[in-house]
């Protein structure tokens, strides 16, 4: 393979002033600050910011106060879940809640009684996501209510049991053990 004679090269200084000005536009609009934007809106308060944040951790914090017991959750559930879950938990065009039918084979019933890990995780789904037709809509006693009627009818806690910030994370689910963890303790 032969290299091109330099000075059979088609290079002008015209070419060369604007290979110069290529590079120089691209090096200027790549480090320049992207436009603001179409100025929608207005920025948040703090206050706005922390009321969006409610994540809930399987050692409870974040649980907010409240209260709630399965007889509580039940009321709720036949007028909120049921008309998608079916009745206690099963036979609904939903995922199934209730059962404890071991998760091997092909396709498993994933429900509450056999694959979610931690009560915790179960009362932060059901506040961020449901009712489907309206997220967020319920409040903090009614989520602990429906939490207790379905740890309750998958045979997890005694009906009796009222759950709050202080009870919920120490409710054991019976597959905490059955997850493998990504990232050794510490998270690194």
């Amino acid at each position: 393979m032969s290299m091109p004679n330099p000075s059979k090269c088609p290079i002008t200084a015209k070419t060369s002033a604007s290979i110069i000005a290529w590079a120089a536009l691209f090096f200027v609009t790549s480090v320049t600050a992207a436009p603001e934007g179409p100025r929608l809106g207005r920025p948040l308060t703090h206050e706005e910011v922390l009321s969006q944040s409610i994540n809930v951790f399987p050692d409870g914090q974040g649980l907010p106060q409240g209260k709630g017991t399965a007889t509580e959750g039940k009321a709720l559930y036949d007028s909120q879940c049921a008309s998608c879950h079916g009745l206690k938990g099963s036979g609904g065009s939903a995922e199934e809640l209730q059962g404890r039918s071991p998760l091997a084979g092909d396709h498993p019933d994933k429900t509450v009684g056999n694959y979610w890990p931690y009560a915790t995780t179960l009362f932060d789904f059901i506040r961020r996501a449901m009712p489907l037709n309206a997220p967020r809509s319920l409040s903090d006693d009614q989520v602990y209510a429906l939490t207790a009627y379905l740890l309750t009818i998958n045979g997890i806690i005694d009906e009796t049991k009222e759950l709050n910030a202080k009870s919920l994370p120490e409710i054991k689910m019976p597959n905490r053990e059955g997850f493998v963890r990504v990232w050794p303790e510490g998270g690194s």
